[in-house]
């Protein structure tokens, strides 16, 4: 159906044009924000602009869903979509931290059917395919097998007060890394209890899937993609053994949140 090895040099490609921009590598970049708190750098439109172009050429019967693109509603009708957010974690990239990562997911019904991450700035390149399991490097993933939640390990810089038996990780900003760090068993639990979008863990909820971790929302679901709209609120990604505890914990203060204007 697809030229996959047409596809990884394409997201290579999509790396390198990121990094050709990155400040941490000493290039000049242009940065603004789309709203309080929302960065976007010239660096996203490039890589969003040259994934578009390269993407729609390789598969041009599938639709388009990227967070620096308007939004096409014709996508709605299509089987197969791109899933893209060109550089996920552009906190990280603006200031020239590595924990940004180019991803691209493509949805076939709805589901994720290939998740890549692209993470040049660490020598990472992540691949998924549904069904056929997960790889970072080349080297097959292997989830957290953790079935005691106390003790579990946690991307963040700080946690709360009620949550002082885990164990704070070091982070990225990228939420897709974050998410794959479960996937590599670098993280036990990674979780969001917050508004987002589809573009940001379409590629790496596949990745830590076929990696064997659980993944949901912030409520124990099933994670919808290619929704008339977008959002979507929170992501919940552990070891199996400790999911339902995870949800237990988090569910009645994701539900607290969600009910509040995005």
């Amino acid at each position: 159906m697809i030229d996959r090895q047409r596809l990884r040099s394409i997201l290579a490609e999509a790396g390198r044009i990121a990094l050709g921009m990155w400040p941490g590598a000493g290039h000049r970049l242009t940065a603004w924000e789309k709203a309080p708190g929302n960065p976007v750098s010239d660096a996203d439109m490039a890589v969003d602009a040259f994934l578009k172009r390269e993407l729609g050429a390789l598969l041009p019967s599938a639709g388009w869903l990227s967070e620096e693109t308007v939004d096409d509603a014709a996508r709605l009708a299509n089987d197969l979509v791109w899933l893209v957010d060109p550089i996920d974690g552009t906190r990280d990239f603006v200031r020239g931290r590595p924990g940004w990562a180019v991803s691209v997911a493509l949805l076939r019904g709805g589901r994720p059917l290939l998740g890549l991450l692209e993470a040049p700035a660490r020598g990472e390149h992540w691949w998924a395919e549904a069904g056929k399991g997960a790889t970072r490097n080349e080297i097959a993933l292997a989830a957290s097998r953790r079935v005691v939640l106390a003790g579990a390990r946690v991307p963040a810089d700080t946690l709360p007060r009620v949550d002082t038996d885990l164990v704070p990780v070091p982070r990225a900003n990228s939420i897709a890394l974050r998410v794959a760090m479960v996937a590599a068993d670098e993280a036990d639990l990674c979780a969001t209890l917050r508004w987002g979008y589809e573009w940001d863990i379409a590629a790496a909820a596949l990745i830590a899937r076929e990696a064997g971790a659980s993944v949901t929302d912030a409520f124990g679901a099933q994670l919808a993609f290619n929704k008339r709209d977008p959002r979507a609120f929170g992501v919940l990604v552990s070891a199996p053994g400790i999911h339902h505890a995870a949800v237990e914990r988090l569910a009645k203060r994701a539900a607290e949140i969600a009910v509040r204007p995005a």
